[in-house]
């Protein structure tokens, strides 16, 4: 069997999304999909509690980047206008390695039943992997709640500099407030664009074609993620750090460090919910 029929054997199918059929022996099988037990029960736990939390961050967020944005578009110098590319390249980059780090320790390690990081983190994470196109069904606040939440320190911080701070002391720290705050409007627009990777349908042409030219995380790149046991290509903001990381085997280096000093087992809560059966 060569790679591409690897993936479509195994990986979640493009064709025929929130089934439980897979696209080459059409077999139903328990692997994926909201009617999957563990998935049923994991979709329950997203709670009221939970939706206001997600309500207020991403709110918030919006003031602060409307905020900080407008102090940064009053505060351009024409004549430096060269600092705006590298201070994107590099948002992107760390985004991209960030959202790969983060994936990959919710992905790896801990346990929905750890408490309140469990359920309020860990749980999405485990419900992807048994039905990896719930988060097509989610609306902008639950798809991106999480990731508003993480940029609002870094944002609040931005914010108070700007209002206390000189004008000598704001156009000092001119380049880093760029490279922040790009890097908050890219980390905000990960699991949106990771949503993006899982929509088979609908797709407006703009997003369709960012996806085709690898500028945001394209649908089939992801899908090697989506092959069980979830191991690999964790990076979900554009993917572009995935075969690097790869090819280094950073991700895999990092586990046999981390078992070897603690003795845990990557993935085994992961894999315990994947295998729960009604």
């Amino acid at each position: 069997m060569n790679a591409e029929e690897m993936l479509l054997e195994n990986a979640m199918p493009e064709d025929d999304p929130n089934e439980n059929v897979n696209s080459i022996t059409d077999i139903d099988t328990p692997r994926w999909g909201p009617h999957h037990a563990g998935a049923k029960i994991l979709a329950s736990q997203y709670t009221c509690g939970k939706r206001v939390q997600e309500t207020i961050c991403v709110v918030l967020t919006l003031l602060l980047l409307i905020y900080n944005g407008y102090n940064l578009v009053t505060n351009f110098d024409p004549q430096r206008w060269y600092i705006f590319f590298p201070a994107a390249l590099l948002g992107i980059l760390t985004a991209d390695f960030a959202s790969g780090l983060v994936h990959w320790g919710a992905d790896t390690w801990g346990s929905v039943e750890i408490p309140a990081l469990g359920k309020g983190f860990i749980r999405p994470f485990r419900e992807h992997h048994i039905d990896p196109t719930a988060i097509t069904r989610h609306d902008f606040i639950e798809t991106n709640g999480d990731n508003f939440a993480i940029t609002i320190p870094p944002l609040a911080s931005m914010a108070y500099r700007f209002y206390v701070d000189s004008q000598y002391e704001v156009t000092a720290n001119y380049s880093w407030d760029c490279y922040i705050f790009l890097l908050a409007i890219f980390v905000s627009m990960t699991n949106q664009i990771h949503k993006w990777s899982h929509t088979y349908f609908g797709l407006p042409w703009y997003i369709t074609l960012l996806q085709d030219l690898h500028i945001i995380l394209p649908r089939k790149h992801h899908r090697i993620h989506h092959v069980a046991p979830h191991e690999t290509y964790y990076c979900i903001t554009t993917g572009w750090l995935n075969y690097p990381l790869e090819t280094i085997a950073f991700w895999s280096g990092s586990e046999r460090l981390i078992t070897r000093v603690t003795g845990a087992i990557p993935r085994s809560d992961d894999m315990k919910w994947s295998q729960k059966r009604d």
